[in-house]
């Protein structure tokens, strides 16, 4: 079985490490510890891995959140791999900070990456890892909160909370979206 691992994020110096980028920060977990490294191809730096009989297309879109499916699209039609083997990791205002929940479909919830690539995709039938990100900001900071970077507590605190969204990409892959769902979204 093949599969699109998408983490999403922004391009460039002046994003890395803000809370939009956890996408990104999760997808290199999961490249690094196969010993594995991405290369820039056609929408993205893309790396390539094996999770026992699975084979992983790892994508980080380089075409900026707002475009993503654009990327996406490309992919999945470039290696022949159907949406339901499509799983985008994403930062997520409405749940807690590393809060991890695995969906097989939902909304975009005013997320611009999502949205674009339901747009592009023709469907919102596709598998999120959502990361809590929390949502401490004022009224009208949301654009400021999430091109944030982490508070050092966060930062702190992240290792074991991506080692686990690693461990749930590797089980959507092995064991399914629902076996999946079921062992890690209650705890």
């Amino acid at each position: 079985m093949k599969y699109l691992i998408t983490g999403l994020g922004n391009i460039g110096a002046e994003y890395a490490g803000t809370r939009h980028n956890i996408g990104f920060r999760v997808v290199n977990k999961l490249v690094d510890e196969a010993g594995v490294r991405f290369t820039e191809e056609r929408y993205g730096a893309i790396a390539r891995l094996r999770v026992k009989n699975c084979e992983l297309v790892v994508l980080k879109p380089n075409t900026f959140m707002n475009l993503s499916g654009n990327a996406v699209r490309y992919w999945l039609q470039k290696e022949n791999i159907a949406v339901e083997n499509l799983l985008v990791v994403v930062d997520d205002l409405a749940l807690p900070f590393g809060t991890l929940r695995l969906k097989p479909q939902g909304s975009d919830a005013g997320h611009n990456g999502l949205k674009n690539i339901a747009q592009m995709l023709g469907t919102q039938n596709y598998a999120r890892l959502r990361f809590g990100i929390g949502n401490d900001f004022p009224r009208g900071g949301q654009i400021d909160y999430v091109l944030g970077r982490f508070p050092e507590e966060e930062v702190a605190a992240m290792p074991p909370i991506i080692e686990r969204a690693v461990e749930i990409i590797k089980s959507f892959c092995l064991a399914g979206i629902q076996l999946t769902m079921n062992q890690y979204n209650n705890k």
